[in-house]
């Protein structure tokens, strides 16, 4: 589906491009066995990301993670666990079209999927699997912090929501 198809990118039309809008969505780290976390590098901006994208009409937040996983790698994350939410002011940006969003995100991690990984999609002209001691450049800021979202729930076991 485009942008211009999507539930926000029509909200966005009919509000304009100078409201400030909450953007309920989902990312998804997928961790192999090995350790490494699948990032996607971005047709838009041609900087590496981590698989996100906002709810549409009907699904929840469980269905988004899991449609944008497969719309930017071509893989259905069959195991997946909510590790944090990210809501409130310190979640509102302004993206390179200059609309701000306040988000309202569901991280998640994806340790099983189903598919065969696409390099190349719509929304990606790269992806890959990446140490995270040994990520490429350049990235988005949202795949460190998504990382160290990561690092805190390994290490407490516990829903992460500052």
């Amino acid at each position: 589906m485009s942008w211009a198809e999507s539930y926000h990118g029509k909200l966005r039309a009919l509000v304009g491009d100078e409201e400030v809008l909450i953007l309920v969505g989902a990312r998804c780290l997928l961790r192999d066995d090995q350790g490494r976390i699948l990032l996607i590098k971005r047709s838009d901006n041609d900087l590496w990301a981590v698989p996100a994208g906002g709810i549409e009409l009907g699904d929840s937040v469980r269905q988004c993670a899991i449609r944008e996983v497969y719309e930017e790698t071509g893989l259905t994350p069959t195991k997946l666990a909510p590790i944090a939410i990210l809501s409130g002011a310190d979640s509102t940006e302004t993206n390179i079209c200059g609309h701000t969003y306040q988000f309202h995100i569901t991280v998640f991690l994806a340790t099983a999927w189903t598919g065969e990984l696409v390099t190349q999609t719509d929304e990606t002209t790269d992806a890959g699997w990446f140490h995270p001691d040994q990520l490429p450049t350049p990235h988005t800021p949202i795949v460190k912090m998504s990382l160290q979202l990561l690092e805190q729930y390994d290490r407490t076991g516990e829903l992460v929501a500052p």
